[in-house]
C-alpha cells in the first residue's frame, strides 16, 4: 500500500516492533527521529546490541505440556504482567502530545511498569496521577544526579511522596556522547524538560538535544557518594548503566538492590559492550550476583525471543526504550498493541522451547557457544599491559 508523507497505515497491520520503527520514521519529524534513532558516532553499539541476539540459539526440549502458559513475574517487589518494563527516554511529547501520559495508559492493562525520566516531557506528578490510584501501577523513577546536589535532593523528596519506592540512578552519562545524527537536524528552542529545567538550544556544535540538555549531569558522582545518596533516598535503589562484571560485582557488594545491564542504546560511549555480552560476562566472572541483586537488561531487544534469552541468562527483566516511542507514535492503543505483540511473541517462544512458567527459565534452554570467545574473563587484558606515560606510574582514577 502505498502512504502520503505522514500517513500512518492502519494499526492493525502492524505486527512487530520493526513494523512500528518504520513507519516512525517516515511520520515523525525529522528532528524526533533524529533524537531517538541516533547513537554516538559510528552506532557501532547500538547494532551490535541488536545483531548479538541472533548469535545466542535456543535448546527447545519438547513432548511437554504447554497448553497453558504464564508470563507473570515480579519486579523489585512488584508483580508485572509480563517481564519488560519502558526504559526510561527523554522527552515523549516529541512523539505525541501526552507523550508519558499516554505511555502510562497504554501498560495498565499488562501491569508493565514505567521508568520516567528526570528528562521527562511532564512532571512526575502528573505522570502518576494520570491512572486510576486504585490501579496501584508500578512506576519508577530514572535520576539523573544534578550538579547542585540540593536540586536532586529536593526532586527526591517529592518522588518518595508519590509512592515510588524505586529510583534508577544512570552511572553511564556523566557526560553526553556524539550523537551527530541529532547534532545535524535543528532543535525546536521551545522544548522544556520540566523536572530538570533545561531548556534545547542550538550551537556552534549543532542542535544535540541530549548535548545540550544533559549539561546539568554532575560527571565527579562517584562510588562514594552513595553515601549521600542513602541520606536522601529511602528506598531502593537500582544503578542503571552497569558495563562491566567489576561493577555489577562492586553493586552487589555495596547491597545495591539491582543493577541495569545497559549502555543507553549505544548512545554515549560508542563500541562498548552490547548488553548481552555485558550479561555473559556476569555470567561468567560474578555468578553470586544474580543471587543477591535484580539484574535487568536494555538495549538491542525487539524480540519477545530476546526477553526470554536474556531471562535464560538470569535477567529478571528487560527494558525496551525506542521500540515504546515509536509505537507511542499511535497514541495510548499504539503502546497496548507493541506490548501485546511482544507478550505473544514471548509466549510463544516459551511454549516452544517447553516451559509453561518463568520460574523454569535456565540457561540450558540456550546455546552461547558462538560468543563465549567473545566475553571478557578476569580482571584486566589477557596480555596487553598498556602504556605508560614518560615511564611514570599510570594515574589511579579517582573513585
Amino acid at each position: 500500500m502505498e502512504l502520503k508523507l505522514y500517513e500512518k497505515p492502519p494499526l492493525e497491520t502492524i505486527i512487530n516492533a520493526q513494523d512500528f520503527e518504520d513507519v516512525a520514521e517516515r511520520t515523525i519529524t525529522k528532528k524526533t527521529w533524529a533524537f531517538y534513532s541516533s547513537a554516538s558516532t559510528d552506532c557501532i553499539t547500538r547494532d551490535k546490541n541488536r545483531d548479538l541476539f541472533g548469535r545466542i540459539w535456543f535448546r527447545p526440549r519438547l513432548l511437554r505440556s504447554v497448553g497453558h502458559v504464564s508470563t507473570q513475574s515480579t519486579m523489585l517487589g512488584h508483580d508485572v504482567g509480563l517481564p519488560i518494563f519502558v526504559s526510561p527516554a527523554a522527552m515523549a511529547k516529541m512523539v505525541h502530545p501526552q507523550g508519558e501520559l499516554v505511555i502510562a495508559r497504554g501498560c495498565l492493562s499488562d501491569r508493565v511498569p514505567q521508568i520516567v525520566s528526570t528528562n521527562a516531557s511532564f512532571p512526575i506528578e502528573e505522570i502518576v496521577t494520570y491512572v486510576p490510584k486504585a490501579a496501584k501501577h508500578p512506576f519508577f523513577f530514572q535520576l539523573y544526579v544534578n550538579k547542585d546536589r540540593t536540586q536532586s535532593e529536593k526532586l527526591l523528596r517529592h518522588v518518595r511522596s508519590l509512592g515510588i519506592d524505586t529510583i534508577f540512578v544512570t552511572i553511564d552519562g556523566p557526560v553526553q556522547g556524539k550523537r551527530e545524527a541529532d547534532e545535524r537536524v535543528k532543535a525546536d528552542e521551545s522544548l522544556i524538560t520540566p523536572m530538570s529545567g533545561q531548556k534545547a538550544k542550538n550551537d556552534r556544535r549543532g542542535g544535540g538535544i541530549g548535548r545540550i540538555m544533559g549539561s546539568y549531569i554532575d560527571p565527579n558522582f562517584t562510588w562514594s557518594a552513595f553515601t549521600w545518596l542513602r541520606k536522601n533516598w529511602h528506598g531502593k535503589v537500582v544503578v542503571k548503566g552497569v558495563q562491566c562484571w567489576q561493577d555489577a560485582k562492586r553493586c552487589a557488594d555495596e547491597g545495591i538492590d539491582g543493577v541495569l545491564l545497559s549502555n543507553h542504546g549505544g548512545r554515549n560511549l560508542d563500541t562498548s559492550p552490547p548488553v548481552i555480552m555485558t550479561l555473559l560476562e556476569c555470567q561468567m566472572n560474578c555468578p553470586e550476583i544474580f543471587s543477591k541483586l535484580e539484574v535487568f537488561v536494555d538495549g538491542g531487544v525487539r524480540r519477545g525471543g530476546d526477553v526470554l534469552k536474556c531471562l535464560c541468562l538470569g535477567a529478571t527483566a528487560v527494558g525496551f526504550g525506542r521500540p515504546f516511542m515509536y509505537a507511542l507514535a499511535y497514541g495510548e492503543e499504539g503502546v497496548q498493541h507493541f506490548i501485546d505483540i511482544i507478550k505473544q511473541e514471548l509466549e510463544t517462544a516459551m511454549a516452544l522451547v517447553g516451559i509453561t512458567d518463568l520460574s523454569q527459565c535456565d540457561a540450558s534452554y540456550v546455546n552461547t557457544a558462538e560468543l563465549d570467545p567473545l566475553v571478557a574473563r578476569g580482571e584486566g587484558h589477557p596480555y596487553a599491559t598498556g602504556r605508560r606515560l614518560g615511564g611514570a606510574a599510570r594515574p589511579k582514577p579517582k573513585l
